[in-house]
């Protein structure tokens, strides 16, 4: 396993695996199918990166796409020192330690890139994510009470962040 910066000519696998988190995990933000994602998209997206610090960094197995990690930085001067964090890992790769490459792969990169804080939000009943965050240096800083409506029930997340 690898894990590398995207590249625009993954888009159409990046679309991919996204559509397949989406469709297997309840606890990303978008469920099966909500939203449409195009190659295209994804391409304008990649060769947008470099105008700040974000990107996406990608775990990669036998030439195949199976976890992202997306990096969003701060768009303004005063928060442009950090970065939303976004993970998902392919349903057959998920406790395999993926996330951890994934994340000592994005400290790295932060570094490179004058990051100060990452910053990422989850739902306070996936413990097996909770135990990753931690492990990668985060802490619980607030709970966001009722943030998600979840199969017909509402859902609190942890709000976490890291300082590098």
């Amino acid at each position: 396993m690898i894990t590398r910066q995207v590249q625009s000519s993954d888009a159409n696998q990046l679309v991919r695996l996204i559509g397949e988190v989406e469709r297997t995990s309840e606890t990303m933000l978008y469920g099966a199918g909500e939203r449409k994602l195009s190659e295209e998209q994804f391409k304008k997206r990649i060769e947008s990166f470099g105008a700040d610090a974000s990107t996406i960094l990608m775990a990669e197995v036998d030439g195949s796409l199976v976890g992202y990690l997306m990096v969003i930085a701060g768009a303004a001067n005063r928060n442009n020192h950090s970065a939303y964090i976004v993970i998902g890992i392919s349903e057959k790769y998920r406790g395999q330690g993926i996330g951890k490459s994934l994340f000592a792969s994005l400290d790295n990169w932060a570094k490179e890139n004058n990051l100060h804080r990452l910053e990422l939000t989850v739902m306070t009943t996936n413990t097996a994510a909770i135990k990753l965050y931690e492990q990668s240096g985060f802490a619980i800083e607030g709970v966001k009470k009722d943030s998600l409506f979840v199969n017909d029930q509402y859902v609190d997340e942890y709000y976490m962040a890291k300082l590098i």
